[in-house]
């Protein structure tokens, strides 16, 4: 199976601005090499989808990011029969950040998920290529809050206000990759989290340590369905794609890692543990649903 790669706007509405998001998708159409900016991508573009219905992926990235940084994993999930929609936050990416640190951004950026997840559903080409079943959603840094946040967390901000955002119970099952859950240290913060989690942190970040995550997420209601793995040696910048050697000089952090880590490598497994992950969910799910239909 071959990796689909489109582009999805959705036209600004109600004071809200328009929401790109790039999709990945398994296609029955050759891939061929394209560039994407500096990255060179295997994919076939504006491809119909395969025949039938996929599972659908969520992926958020972290504050000032972009969809094209979690490439390898999306276009994995893709090729391995995963609908995979990444979109590119307004207010808090590559070449629009002026919302970075704020209030508003930890408001909008949940509502903007949710908006790409209603419009994907509702477009009637792509919608009928989504498997009806829970989403799993992929958050690395602040895409993990976000996620958090649509699964039931309740955040708050350092200062003590509470932050209102929404929740969805489409959301299934959360794969959280160095997750800012900072925001969730309030009592009870998780207590509505129910869908489970598997939390990847590095063992070398500054930005968001293994033990703020660890303490954030001993708040949910059933720590049997919450999975930490530490990462060996990694950096908070180590879940990113590799970056083309000419991107890698000391000024760019995002392709700096601790010395040692060798992260070409480590992508080339991490798309292969989460895909076991989701997977084993889905089926966990099966049974689940098996069983009430017994009743």
């Amino acid at each position: 199976m071959y990796a689909g790669s489109r582009q999805f706007l959705i036209p600004g509405d109600g004071g809200a601005p328009p929401l790109r998001a790039l999709l990945h998708y398994p296609c029955a159409q050759p891939a061929a090499p394209t560039w994407f900016g500096p990255y060179e991508l295997d994919v076939s573009v504006d491809a119909p989808p395969a025949p039938g219905r996929f599972p659908l992926v969520l992926l958020s990235h972290g504050s000032g990011g972009s969809p094209l940084l979690y490439r390898s994993l999306s276009l994995a999930l893709a090729r391995n029969g995963y609908f995979v929609a990444l979109p590119k936050h307004p207010g808090n990416s590559l070449g629009d950040d002026e919302l970075a640190n704020t209030v508003e951004n930890l408001r909008n950026r949940p509502r903007q998920l949710l908006r790409l997840l209603d419009a994907l559903l509702a477009d009637p080409t792509l919608g009928a290529a989504i498997a009806e079943e829970p989403v799993t959603a992929i958050g690395h840094s602040m895409g993990g809050y976000t996620v958090l946040c649509l699964a039931g967390g309740e955040p708050w901000t350092r200062t003590r206000e509470r932050i209102g955002v929404p929740h969805d119970p489409r959301f299934g099952a959360l794969v959280l990759m160095a997750p800012a859950c900072d925001f969730f240290l309030a009592p009870h913060a998780l207590q509505a989290v129910t869908a489970p989690i598997l939390a990847l942190t590095a063992e070398h970040d500054e930005l968001t340590p293994d033990t703020h995550i660890r303490a954030a997420l001993a708040g949910v209601p059933d720590r049997s369905r919450v999975t930490i793995q530490m990462v060996p040696n990694a950096g908070h910048f180590s879940f990113l794609s590799p970056f083309p050697r000419a991107m890698h000089h000391p000024q760019f952090a995002p392709a700096q890692d601790p010395s040692g880590f060798d992260r070409k490598r480590f992508h080339q497994g991490l798309p292969a543990k989460v895909l076991q992950w989701i997977g084993e969910r889905r089926g966990e799910q099966c049974v689940r649903a098996a069983g009430i239909a017994g009743l």
